[in-house]
């Protein structure tokens, strides 16, 4: 069992393709290429932590049930509707705020502060491709999609970025 990352899919939002200068002819061909991309990283026994974001408002469990792994929804700005509509439509669990992951990694949506003198790091999304924050450092890690080739990115992969 492997643990992914991944934020600001933004399923079936149309929008996001102008703001975000998303790389697709539609937005049917967007959520087609990013499930395509997670289940080809992501195995059903797999966990992956949604950092916010995921979209497809009134369409969650259709998109959910074709994405591998045992999905963990870490709530955005966008993901506006009651926790229990959420683990309905597919979501092992759902976080309203952030949560800790061994005792060290910040899961949340926005980017938190963390400092070098901080024993934590902090993984998150929000930031889609903003040149205002770096894609990682020794103590954050932006895994929006527009970072991470659209599909979920390792936990192990994560590790090494920040280590190396």
């Amino acid at each position: 069992m492997a643990i992914f990352f991944i934020a600001d899919t933004h399923f079936s939002e149309e929008n996001i393709m102008k703001y975000e200068n998303r790389p697709f002819a539609s937005v049917e061909d967007m959520d087609e290429q990013i499930i395509e991309r997670w289940n080809a990283r992501v195995c059903e026994e797999d966990l992956v932590y949604v950092l916010g974001d995921f979209g497809a408002t009134g369409r969650e469990q259709e998109y959910l049930s074709r994405l591998n792994g045992n999905k963990y929804l870490v709530k955005g700005n966008h993901d506006v509707e009651e926790n229990e509509y959420y683990r309905k439509a597919g979501f092992q669990e759902v976080y309203d705020c952030p949560i800790l992951l061994e005792t060290f990694w910040i899961l949340s949506h926005e980017p938190l502060y963390v400092n070098e003198n901080m024993p934590y790091a902090n993984l998150f999304g929000h930031v889609h491709n903003s040149p205002l924050f770096k894609d990682f450092s020794k103590q954050h890690y932006c895994v929006s999609v527009e970072r991470t080739e659209f599909a979920p990115i390792s936990f192990e992969e994560v590790k090494r970025c920040i280590k190396g």
